[in-house]
């Protein structure tokens, strides 16, 4: 897959991923790779720059099978930027699917 598609869509992926349940960095990684190939550490930059940004907060959950997980949780102003990325990038997949079929 293009790198520069992925690039694009990985903040409406983790977002996305969020939306209905809280998630610890790991359980994000796994589901986003389970559908694209990401570099290690990849969506830890991403899930940085949300926090920076308000997007997503985190709290930490003691585990049984080691140290203590660091989940995320989105707020809403994340919310309201999930909904708004979704409905830009229905937009710009509509956009393409014009171009690439007008042969």
């Amino acid at each position: 897959m293009n790198a520069q598609f992925k690039k694009g869509a990985l903040e409406l992926c983790v977002l996305s991923q969020l939306k209905n349940a809280d998630r610890y960095g790991y359980q994000l990684t796994d589901a986003v790779s389970q559908e694209m190939a990401i570099a290690p550490g990849t969506l830890y930059l991403v899930l940085k720059r949300l926090k920076e940004e308000a997007l997503v907060e985190t709290y930490l959950v003691e585990s049984g099978e080691g140290p203590a997980r660091k989940y995320y949780h989105l707020t809403e102003e994340g919310r309201s930027r999930q909904q708004q990325l979704v409905k830009e990038w229905q937009e710009f997949v509509a956009a393409v699917g014009r171009l690439v079929e007008a042969e």
